[in-house]
Formats: structure tokens, C-alpha cells, sequence
């Protein structure tokens, strides 16, 4: 395969992870190539079980797409309010923190009622609300189109944004953990996002709950060996047991941690 066309087809498939779904029409008009050209560019990405072809357009498989935020902020309430509070403990008042999107980081926005003076840098709209009823604290959002119905704020800008500050705490979540630790996004936007904010702050607080492990998503970022602290609800099954031993000095299990 040439390099051009091995090109194109990354370039495609990185498409199709943000978007969710491309028509093979505009396909052709972005890289300006012909419909045939393009058609066997999407059999070719289509062959594995991440992408495939429907009614004239290439979109994500369904078991690598995202659920809705709302429906993800419901679930497992016990447990996400448990690594809330669990994370609100490791952070003092008057602290410089990161907040990324996601469900999770928004109860760790949600238990930090508490704290004072604390300066929040986030593009999670929900948690920017969240901690704006304490009147001491210091909430700086970049600017941007909203997405809907997730409430942040992602794209290039973001990238930007986070780069012009340096935190104590990075709070982020994933999408999912990889058999080998690797955390994982339904956008690459969002592994960049994480990214800078793990470079820009002293330490980096992965919250994930314990339905996470082995769930697909297709954008892999970082590697859960990497992280700081990994505060979890509860441990997943034996399929994971050596990858937390591996981290078991920077783990915490919240439900049932003592504070």
C-alpha cells in the first residue's frame, strides 16, 4: 500500500472516531478523490469489527459507541459517589484543579461542596455549575461550541485552553480500560485533552468505576500503569486482579475506604 493511500485511510478512520459517522460522499470531496477510490478505502477499514459500511456511509459499530450522559450519570450512583468522595478527600482547599468531561468527574465535582477557595479549570459545564454554589472558589471554561447533550466543550481550542495553566490535581475518567491497561475514548479529542491536563498538573486522579474494565472504545490514550492515583468503586473480576496488583500502591477502593 502507498503511503498516501495508508495516510488517507488513518486519516478516515480518525474521522469516523469523532464523528460517529462520514457519508462515503463527503468523504470523497475532503480528500478529493473518486467515489470508487473512496469505496475501496471503506471496504478496506471495514474488514475489522470497528467500522462498518451502511447505506452509503461508514460509522463506529455499535458496541464502540457511547451511551448518552445522562443515561451514564445514573448509573451506579452508590459507586461513583463513593469515588467522589474518596478523590474530595485527597484534595485540600485553595487547591488548582483540572476537571475533565465525563460522569464520574462530575461526582468528584459534586462531593467537593465542602472545599473552599478552590481554583477549577475544567470544560465539564455540569461540574463548572456543580462547584459555582461555593462562592470562594475560582471556575475558568474555555470557549467553544457546547456538545450536547454531554455538556463540554471539546476541539482544538480546549487543547490551548489547558495549556496556558498548570494545576495540582488532573481529575479525568475513561471510557474504558483495556485488558493491558490501556485507557481508553470514544474521541480522540478526549485522549488529547487528558493528555495535556496529566502533563499540566503535579498529579493525576484516574476516577473510574469498575464497569469500565474491558469495555471497547475505540481511541487509546495513555496507560493506567502511568497514572498517579486510581481511585475505583470496587475491583473488577480475577480477569484483572495481576494489572491492579501491578498498581496496588497507587490504588484506592472506595466503597468501604476508610476516610
Amino acid at each position: 500500500m502507498s503511503s498516501k493511500k495508508h495516510r488517507r485511510r488513518e486519516a478516515i478512520a480518525a474521522l469516523v472516531l469523532e464523528q460517529g459517522a462520514v457519508s462515503v460522499g463527503s468523504l470523497a470531496e475532503r480528500f478529493d478523490v473518486s467515489m470508487q477510490t473512496i469505496r475501496r478505502d471503506v471496504d478496506e477499514l471495514c474488514e475489522g469489527d470497528m467500522l462498518h459500511r451502511v447505506h452509503g456511509r461508514i460509522e463506529l459499530s455499535e458496541e464502540f459507541l457511547n451511551t448518552p450522559f445522562d443515561q451514564r450519570a445514573g448509573t451506579n450512583l452508590m459507586g461513583k459517589r463513593a469515588i467522589g468522595d474518596a478523590a474530595a478527600n485527597l484534595i485540600p482547599d485553595g487547591a488548582t484543579l483540572f476537571i475533565s468531561i465525563g460522569s464520574t468527574p462530575l461526582r468528584v465535582a459534586q462531593s467537593l461542596h465542602r472545599r473552599k477557595g478552590l481554583t477549577v479549570i475544567t470544560n465539564n459545564l455540569s461540574a463548572a455549575m456543580a462547584l459555582s454554589e461555593e462562592v470562594s472558589n475560582r471556575i475558568i471554561l474555555p470557549g467553544g461550541e457546547v456538545r450536547l447533550p454531554d455538556r463540554d466543550i471539546l476541539g482544538n481550542d480546549v487543547l490551548d485552553f489547558f495549556g496556558r495553566f498548570r494545576a495540582d490535581f488532573a481529575i479525568f475518567g475513561a471510557a474504558g480500560i483495556g485488558d493491558d491497561g490501556g485507557l481508553l475514548e470514544f474521541h480522540t479529542t478526549e485522549v488529547r485533552a487528558t493528555q495535556k491536563i496529566c502533563e499540566n498538573a503535579g498529579q493525576a486522579l484516574l476516577v473510574i468505576d469498575s464497569s469500565k474494565f474491558g469495555r471497547h472504545a475505540p481511541a487509546l490514550g495513555g496507560n493506567i500503569a502511568d497514572i498517579d492515583r486510581i481511585i475505583i468503586d470496587r475491583r473488577p473480576g480475577d480477569r484483572f486482579a495481576q494489572l491492579l496488583t501491578n498498581i496496588n500502591d497507587r490504588l484506592i477502593v472506595a466503597e468501604g475506604h476508610s476516610t
